[in-house]
């Protein structure tokens, strides 16, 4: 039986949510255009001497966003701060009452809640899928955008096998906001982010104050978490802010483990000068959590239809009886893995902050951390389709052990990597240059410099075992002729690297503000290098799965340039309506992507083309307010060049793909008393044009869904506040066995409710509850066996918080 949420329920949200984001083209005409002055009030420079920074104020604990605001500072993907009504950008953002309200689990959780993100956040804590605006999704990762840490990147690369930037990120109560620039000027103000850049922004102590919170989960959540934040003065022009969590328990999915135990602490401190403003941060990761993969389906009629002993939403393949994991080392050595240890992360990152005003109208802003990251991916697999266990099969672990079994059984693959080390050193120093140009005009020109030591150290091991078919604590097996802990896919992934992706990158962008009317250029001319050596025992000489040929090591060493370019113009017709449109050209470079199961003569520097991932985008829109009603509709349209490995499929296949994606993004919010709500709708028409896998040209690329929509009311009435998070989408088309696209991925509607009442004034305790109806939301289906994955089942977790 289906556990979707019925169709009329969500035409209802989406027609809502249209009726919300479309409301302004039925009011009333606004006012003439104003005088340039009331632009000016909105976008105004910090004068000489003052020591404002360029980030919006942060919310007092316990106090109300104004939904939209597109007065809002932005940050973000910008060469000169302003508001989100001047900049010829499309920006998003989510403060931290949003944040806290959303129920998110996650960071890429979170991103469910922008229009035009495309964020499958089926995979856990981290290892989501993240995508912008039509931008393929084409084997994990997130290619074309970058996660930012206040304005740097997590991970130089967003696709890398294994790792993904959220892996070593939480959200937290030293989270001030998130801002989240679609398409834009991304290209040119970040490498390897020509889609967006989603830059979660911490707080500073700006606002003295914090709070301390505890939170247990229920209903299908285990879990227990300790938060806490603080920030003030230390001094006249010192300030500072402290704050992270602890947590431990099993998670959303019941595998008898604990999986669950992990901490973030991290701070700043703030010294403002006469002329500007340095800050010094910290930050300390070490958390573990499960690492959701897909699970045992069927494929029907072109559906997917549930395995019997398996819930896509709350089955694990952790069990308490699992042997240790017994994997290759790059050394040839070998080292016990315990399965159970799900994806754990390790982040410990320095940074340095200054913005400084050098007079005569010239202003630098330094940025600098290093990163030391490290960790261990291990999940479990689905390695072929659950069928049943042959004669003289018996029960290897658990309190069965030695009994005969003559159940179903599936094989289960490790993936078992080694996060050896995932560092980041990030340096971005730019220096701008104001002109008066007379009448109120101004130019304003940035030359900036970025360079980044990316490391990637990773060692691969897939071994297989036979195990229940059964998602509830499953036992081994002892299957005649199958070795359970051998190599799994025929030894194709004990792999090592060792390697270093060094990027420069010059950029320089120019902005004229002439009355209402904003132009701005920008270029940027990134320069990679690569280095390093790799190994894989398929193709070394040694033993496939089993040994590696050392004296064999292949070579990594090439460069690969690019040069990226971005024009855009931002129009006020009045205070309360602007106009901007932009075209962009941008690239996203390639790492350990290329450098496994390719012609070792692509990375070793004979090949004289290495390929790149190329988008062009060009965007128009209008941004609207008419008193407690705004509203940002962008139009777009993207065309994407790419080279792909994706080690999931069967066989592994390397392909170079075009995309054309267009469509449409709204985005508004209405405030009126005791009553708020914002929405968002996001419609694209995407296909494939050509590729060197004939089967999917003309079209729609997979996973793409031509409507995603998001919906979020709340009511406050006295020290009550309660309110809904909707996020819903029509379906979608996936691979399997039978090739591509010829599964349908439903649409569906999530639920996800929160209640806070106020017990003095210090103290808030909130019920939030994901999931609510318990929907069943594949996210994703595997092309080598039957294989899927989906979202969690509904969970609920009680906070209570305390303002200090």
């Amino acid at each position: 039986m289906s556990t979707l949420m019925p169709h009329p329920f969500r035409r209802t949200a989406v027609a809502t949510a249209l009726a919300l984001l479309c409301g302004g083209a039925l009011a009333q005409a606004s006012a003439p255009a104003t005088p340039a002055a009331e632009k000016a009030d909105a976008k105004a420079e910090v004068p000489a001497g003052a020591s404002a920074e360029p980030r919006a104020a942060e919310a007092r604990p316990g106090e109300k966003t104004a939904g939209l605001n597109l007065d809002q500072i932005i940050v973000t993907g910008t060469s000169r701060r302003s508001s989100k009504l001047d900049a010829s950008v499309s920006i998003s953002t989510l403060g931290v009452e949003q944040l806290q309200q959303g129920n998110a689990a996650s960071a890429a959780e979170a991103l469910r809640a922008i229009p035009g993100v495309r964020s499958e956040s089926s995979g856990g804590e981290s290892n989501a899928n993240v995508t912008i605006r039509g931008l393929p999704i084409s084997a994990g990762g997130a290619r074309y955008v970058q996660f930012q840490e206040d304005g740097l990147p997590v991970l130089q690369f967003g696709d890398l096998n294994f790792a993904t930037p959220d892996t070593f990120m939480r959200v937290d109560n030293a989270t001030e906001r998130l801002e989240v620039v679609r398409g834009g000027s991304a290209s040119t103000l970040a490498t390897n982010a020509p889609g967006g850049i989603i830059n979660f922004i911490g707080k500073t102590g700006e606002v003295s104050g914090g709070v301390a919170s505890v939170s247990k989960g229920f209903a299908g959540l285990d879990q227990t978490r300790y938060e806490f934040g603080y920030g003030g003065a230390l001094g006249p022009k010192t300030r500072f802010y402290l704050g992270g969590f602890y947590r431990e328990g099993e998670g959303a999915r019941d595998g008898g483990v604990r999986l669950e135990q992990g901490l973030q602490v991290r701070g700043n401190i703030t010294q403002t000068l006469d002329r500007g403003y340095v800050r010094f941060s910290f930050k300390h990761l070490d958390d573990r959590t499960p690492t959701l993969l897909p699970l045992p389906v069927r494929y029907a009629n072109g559906g997917i239809e549930r395995v019997a002993g398996f819930d896509p939403r709350r089955s694990s393949l952790y069990s308490p009886y699992w042997t240790p994991d017994v994997t290759l080392t790059s050394s040839n050595g070998r080292v016990a893995t315990n399965v159970n240890d799900g994806l754990t992360a390790k982040a410990d990152a320095i940074g340095v902050e200054a913005e400084i005003d050098l007079g005569q109208g010239f202003k630098l802003t330094e940025k600098f951390r290093h990163a030391r990251q490290s960790g261990r991916f291990v999940g479990v697999f689905p390695g072929d389709d659950v069928q049943a266990a042959p004669a003289g099969t018996t029960v290897a672990t658990g309190p069965d052990a030695g009994k005969p079994y003559a159940g179903q059984r599936v094989t289960g693959v490790v993936f078992n990597t080694s996060l050896d080390d995932l560092g980041l050193t990030a340096n971005d120093l730019r220096v701008a240059k104001t002109f008066a140009l007379g009448e109120g005009s101004s130019l304003q020109a940035t030359a900036g410099l970025y360079t980044s030591t990316q490391k990637v150290g990773m060692t691969w091991s897939f071994n297989q075992y036979a195990l229940q078919a059964t998602g509830d604590r499953p036992a081994l097996l002892k299957v005649p002729g199958f070795v359970n802990g051998s190599a799994a896919f025929g030894g194709c992934c004990q792999n090592f690297t060792d390697s270093s992706y060094a990027t420069n990158a010059a950029y320089g962008a120019l902005q004229l503000d002439r009355g209402p009317l904003s132009v701005e250029a920008s270029v940027r001319a990134d320069r990679l290098r690569a280095s390093g050596l790799y190994r894989q025992t398929l193709f070394d000489g040694g033993t496939p799965g089993v040994a590696y040929n050392l004296d064999s090591a292949r070579t990594i060493d090439y460069r690969v340039r690019h040069t990226s370019y971005s024009v855009g113009a931002n129009y006020r017709l009045n205070k309360d309506t602007a106009l901007f449109a932009r075209y962009s050209e941008g690239v996203a470079f390639n790492g350990d992507r290329i450098t496994f199961f390719n012609d070792p003569n692509l990375v070793n520097g004979r090949s004289s083309v290495i390929p790149v991932n190329e988008v062009r985008q060009a965007e128009g829109g209008l941004k609207w307010r008419s008193g407690a009603l705004q509203t940002f509709a962008t139009l777009f349209l993207a065309k994407t060049d790419e080279s792909n490995v994706d080690v999931t499929t069967s066989p592994i296949k390397v392909t170079a793909t075009g995309y054309d994606a267009k469509g449409l993004e709204l985005e508004g919010s209405y405030r009126a008393g005791w009553f708020r709500v914002a929405g968002g709708l996001t419609y694209t028409d995407a296909s494939v044009v050509r590729s060197s896998n004939a089967a999917i040209v003309g079209k729609t690329p997979r996973r793409t869904a031509k409507l995603v929509y998001q919906l979020s009311p709340s009511v406050a009435i006295g020290d009550l506040e309660f309110g809904a998070s909707i996020i819903g989408t029509t379906k979608s088309q996936d691979d399997t066995p039978a090739g591509p696209l010829t599964v349908t991925l439903p649409g569906y509607t999530v639920v996800n409710a929160f209640a806070s009442y106020a017990l003095t004034e210090r103290a808030t305790l909130q019920l939030g509850v994901n999931n609510l109806g318990n929907v069943i939301g594949y996210t994703e289906s595997n092309d080598g066996r039957g294989a899927a994955r989906s979202i969690n089942g509904r969970t609920a977790k009680l906070t209570l918080s305390y303002e200090l």
